[in-house]
Protein backbone atom coordinates (compact mmCIF):
# COMPACT_ATOMS: atom_id res chain seq x y z
CA UNK A 1 0.00 0.00 0.00
CA UNK A 2 1.61 3.73 -0.76
CA UNK A 3 1.24 6.37 1.35
CA UNK A 4 0.99 9.61 1.12
CA UNK A 5 4.03 11.47 2.89
CA UNK A 6 3.54 15.04 4.12
CA UNK A 7 6.43 17.46 3.58
CA UNK A 8 5.86 20.59 4.31
CA UNK A 9 7.45 23.96 2.92
CA UNK A 10 9.13 26.24 4.55
CA UNK A 11 9.16 29.82 4.13
CA UNK A 12 13.07 30.51 5.43
CA UNK A 13 15.75 28.35 6.32
CA UNK A 14 18.12 25.39 5.28
CA UNK A 15 17.07 21.82 4.55
CA UNK A 16 19.16 18.65 4.27
CA UNK A 17 18.53 16.54 2.23
CA UNK A 18 20.00 12.71 1.27
CA UNK A 19 20.66 11.74 4.20
CA UNK A 20 21.18 7.99 4.59
CA UNK A 21 18.61 6.53 6.83
CA UNK A 22 18.98 6.56 9.76
CA UNK A 23 21.55 9.53 10.10
CA UNK A 24 19.16 12.16 10.28
CA UNK A 25 19.28 13.02 14.37
CA UNK A 26 23.05 12.04 14.02
CA UNK A 27 23.62 14.83 11.56
CA UNK A 28 21.98 17.33 13.90
CA UNK A 29 23.90 16.39 16.75
CA UNK A 30 27.07 17.37 14.06
CA UNK A 31 26.14 20.44 13.82
CA UNK A 32 24.72 21.34 17.07
CA UNK A 33 21.02 22.20 16.31
CA UNK A 34 19.40 20.50 19.14
CA UNK A 35 18.45 23.42 20.86
CA UNK A 36 17.56 26.13 17.33
CA UNK A 37 14.57 26.96 17.14
CA UNK A 38 11.78 24.71 15.31
CA UNK A 39 13.16 21.65 12.94
CA UNK A 40 11.58 19.35 11.09
CA UNK A 41 12.52 15.56 10.52
CA UNK A 42 11.74 13.17 8.42
CA UNK A 43 13.28 9.72 8.58
CA UNK A 44 12.60 6.37 6.29
CA UNK A 45 11.11 8.21 3.17
CA UNK A 46 12.15 5.95 -0.13
CA UNK A 47 14.41 7.32 -2.99
CA UNK A 48 15.80 5.90 -6.35
CA UNK A 49 19.02 7.59 -5.41
CA UNK A 50 19.36 5.54 -2.09
CA UNK A 51 17.92 2.41 -1.64
CA UNK A 52 17.99 2.22 2.60
CA UNK A 53 15.98 5.00 2.35
CA UNK A 54 16.76 8.73 3.11
CA UNK A 55 15.92 11.43 6.25
CA UNK A 56 15.74 15.24 5.16
CA UNK A 57 15.77 17.93 7.81
CA UNK A 58 14.43 21.34 7.89
CA UNK A 59 15.85 24.08 9.75
CA UNK A 60 13.63 27.08 9.84
CA UNK A 61 14.50 30.75 9.87
CA UNK A 62 18.48 29.66 9.85
CA UNK A 63 20.65 29.28 6.99
CA UNK A 64 23.52 27.46 7.60
CA UNK A 65 27.18 28.62 6.89
CA UNK A 66 29.02 26.56 4.23
CA UNK A 67 31.39 25.33 7.42
CA UNK A 68 28.48 23.92 8.91
CA UNK A 69 27.26 21.96 6.31
CA UNK A 70 30.29 20.94 5.13
CA UNK A 71 30.49 18.49 8.58
CA UNK A 72 27.98 16.43 7.34
CA UNK A 73 29.87 15.25 4.46
CA UNK A 74 31.62 12.99 7.08
CA UNK A 75 28.77 10.66 7.10
CA UNK A 76 26.44 11.64 4.06
CA UNK A 77 28.53 12.67 1.27
CA UNK A 78 25.89 12.54 -0.91
CA UNK A 79 23.53 15.10 1.30
CA UNK A 80 22.30 18.21 -1.00
CA UNK A 81 21.85 21.83 1.24
CA UNK A 82 18.99 23.57 0.02
CA UNK A 83 19.18 27.30 1.47
CA UNK A 84 14.46 29.06 0.97
CA UNK A 85 14.59 32.22 1.18
CA UNK A 86 10.44 34.00 0.79
CA UNK A 87 9.71 29.96 0.35
CA UNK A 88 11.29 29.61 -2.88
CA UNK A 89 14.96 27.71 -3.28
CA UNK A 90 17.58 30.92 -3.42
CA UNK A 91 20.86 28.44 -3.50
CA UNK A 92 21.23 24.99 -3.99
CA UNK A 93 24.52 23.74 -2.56
CA UNK A 94 26.64 20.75 -2.62
CA UNK A 95 28.90 19.93 0.38
CA UNK A 96 32.46 18.62 0.75
CA UNK A 97 34.50 17.05 2.74
CA UNK A 98 36.63 19.27 5.71
CA UNK A 99 39.93 19.71 5.27
CA UNK A 100 40.29 20.11 9.18
CA UNK A 101 37.83 18.46 11.93
CA UNK A 102 37.47 19.72 15.47
CA UNK A 103 35.65 18.84 18.71
CA UNK A 104 33.21 17.11 16.64
CA UNK A 105 35.54 13.64 16.12
CA UNK A 106 36.41 11.18 18.78
CA UNK A 107 40.03 9.89 18.99
CA UNK A 108 39.64 5.83 19.08
CA UNK A 109 43.44 5.55 20.40
CA UNK A 110 42.38 5.60 24.16
CA UNK A 111 46.17 6.97 24.54
CA UNK A 112 45.91 10.31 23.09
CA UNK A 113 45.84 13.69 24.73
CA UNK A 114 42.24 14.09 23.40
CA UNK A 115 41.25 10.81 25.52
CA UNK A 116 43.55 11.33 28.35
CA UNK A 117 44.11 14.96 29.34
CA UNK A 118 40.90 16.11 27.69
CA UNK A 119 42.63 17.79 25.07
CA UNK A 120 39.87 19.35 22.20
CA UNK A 121 39.95 17.01 18.88
CA UNK A 122 41.60 17.84 16.10
CA UNK A 123 41.85 15.63 12.95
CA UNK A 124 43.36 16.38 9.17
CA UNK A 125 41.84 15.54 6.19
CA UNK A 126 43.97 12.61 4.50
CA UNK A 127 44.48 12.52 0.47
CA UNK A 128 42.41 9.50 -1.14
CA UNK A 129 39.82 7.83 -2.14
CA UNK A 130 38.53 7.01 1.11
CA UNK A 131 37.52 9.31 4.01
CA UNK A 132 40.32 9.23 6.61
CA UNK A 133 41.49 11.65 8.92
CA UNK A 134 44.52 11.85 10.75
CA UNK A 135 44.28 13.13 14.58
CA UNK A 136 46.52 15.55 14.86
CA UNK A 137 48.14 14.89 18.48
CA UNK A 138 48.34 11.04 18.43
CA UNK A 139 49.17 11.25 14.26
CA UNK A 140 46.34 7.87 14.13
CA UNK A 141 44.96 7.64 10.71
CA UNK A 142 41.18 7.08 11.31
CA UNK A 143 38.19 6.07 8.88
CA UNK A 144 35.21 8.13 9.81
CA UNK A 145 32.18 6.36 10.89
CA UNK A 146 28.99 7.67 12.95
CA UNK A 147 30.06 6.21 15.60
CA UNK A 148 33.05 8.35 16.35
CA UNK A 149 31.03 11.78 15.65
CA UNK A 150 30.02 13.99 18.42
CA UNK A 151 27.80 17.07 18.92
CA UNK A 152 30.10 19.89 18.53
Amino acid sequence: MDRAYKVYSIENGTVIDHIPTPLALKVIRILGLENEGIMTIGIGFRSDKQPGGKDIVKVENRELSHDETNKIALIAPDATINIIKNGRVAEKRQIKLPEEVREIMSCPNPNCATNVLGASTHFLLEKGDRIIYRCRYCERATEVNADLLTSR
